[in-house]
């Protein structure tokens, strides 16, 4: 299942996004502690493409994907 959440983002100085940390809707917030890969990808679990970030955030790694212009990550039911 897609969800869709707030992205704390910064640029670069060559003009690429950086993800910062990742806010739930209930205002928890998660720092990413490192982004080891950015690909194009697709979303096997929750379906749909974009480019996708693969995050570790608290010791697990986790993707998030910037799909147009709205960031989501896959999320259980």
């Amino acid at each position: 299942m897609k969800k869709y959440v707030k992205v704390t983002v910064t640029f670069d100085c060559d003009g690429d996004l950086i993800p910062e940390y990742i806010v739930w809707d209930d205002g928890r917030r998660y720092r990413i502690d490192r982004i080891s890969d950015v690909r194009y990808a697709a979303s096997l679990k929750a379906g749909g493409a974009g480019i996708r970030y693969t995050c570790h955030i608290l010791g697990k790694e986790r993707y998030l994907f910037l799909e147009e212009n709205r960031w989501f990550v896959d999320a259980k039911q």
